[in-house]
């Protein structure tokens, strides 16, 4: 029987939008080509961390091969979850980036030890370096991308380990928590008076957790400042790693909320050490960042080799919200320093 060319050219179509794959991985290499053996774990490995209180394990989740770029995704918090960078899946396979989701040691996924000498920054930066070591990430490929105490996170292993770095990308966090608190400020003065007193009036008695304090921050400021969209919402994988983020890290480090600075980073200063880091670094900032943008670029120019990615539309997750200038801007940076074209663009 003879089937009619109209219909061949539909079913050769079909094969050919069906068979569509990511770019090529760095020398024609296969991106789905991991290199996995035996039982398929959907690219997840358990990874032993050494610490002072004895030896637990973080969980990892390996996408793609490229043997010259090589991504470690750092969440924020401290202790939230990989979860609300999930939104890198749907941009970095595209281009043929290997990369990593990783929830940092108390986080959901890894193990959740109670001893609380291990929440200290010194600590998770060793900890950092244990899983690069684990993964087998090297000066040639290793690329390090932290969004808010991520992004402290990563100027801090910088800052220690750059020797081990190909590059860099700090995302809305200011190199000073100081700086922060006075960018806090400046935010808070743009309110309506009634609802800042509102707000003064609930943190003066300590009412942090009160239903209608959370509210107001939620709908006021976290939906302006923190995450563009009205509260409620929120994209799934936002809304799923605040609910499995762990309060009692979170607040013991960075304090209550985004909005009330506190806990054992309220001094951290690394301001006066950026010019220590000559890694190739992009810097990212938002509009509507609980980051003061200013600042951000300012770090690009701090740094022995920065780049600034600035989102118009974005705030302090514009990973969501300004998606059409952050993954471009980052993915574009990625490239140029593995083709050797940095600093240029």
């Amino acid at each position: 029987m003879r089937v009619p060319a109209i219909w061949l050219t539909v079913f050769c179509g079909f094969a050919v939008l069906s068979c569509r794959r990511p770019a090529p991985a760095a020398g024609g290499c296969d991106y789905f080509n991991t290199g996995d053996t035996g039982v398929r774990v959907a690219g997840i490995r358990m990874i032993p961390i050494e610490t002072p209180a004895g030896r637990f394990r973080v969980w990892t989740k390996r996408f793609g091969y490229n043997p010259s770029i090589k991504v470690l995704l750092l969440h924020g918090g401290p202790a939230m979850t990989h979860e609300y960078l999930e939104c890198f899946e749907s941009f970095f396979p595209n281009k043929g980036i290997e990369f990593y989701e990783y929830d940092q040691l108390g986080s959901y996924y890894s193990d959740q030890p109670k001893d609380s000498s291990l929440w200290t920054v010194d600590r998770f930066v060793d900890e950092v370096e244990q899983v690069r070591k684990a993964l087998g990430l090297t000066k040639e490929n290793f690329f390090l991308l932290g969004n808010s105490w991520g992004g402290m996170l990563a100027m801090e292993y910088a800052l220690r380990y750059q020797d081990n770095l190909k590059g860099l990308v700090v995302c809305d966090m200011q190199a000073s928590m100081p700086r922060y608190e006075q960018y806090n400020l400046v935010l808070r003065r743009q309110m309506r008076r009634s609802l800042k007193d509102s707000l003064e009036a609930y943190e003066a008695r300590g009412l942090y957790n009160d239903p209608v304090y959370t509210n107001l921050v939620y709908h006021e400021y976290y939906a302006q400042h923190l995450c563009r969209f009205p509260w409620g919402q929120w994209p799934e994988p936002v809304m799923r790693s605040l609910r499995h983020v762990n309060s009692q890290i979170y607040i013991m480090m960075q304090g209550p909320s985004e909005f009330k600075v506190g806990g054992r980073l309220l001094h951290w200063d690394r301001w006066n050490d950026l010019k220590k880091i000559r890694v190739p670094t992009l810097m990212v900032g938002a509009r509507y960042d609980t980051m003061d943008p200013d600042d951000m670029k300012r770090q690009s120019e701090m740094v022995q080799h920065g780049r600034y990615l600035f989102c118009p539309e974005g705030s302090h997750l514009c990973m969501w919200d300004d998606q059409a200038h952050f993954f471009p801007g980052v993915i574009a940076f990625l490239q140029d320093v593995s083709a050797g074209k940095f600093p240029s663009r």
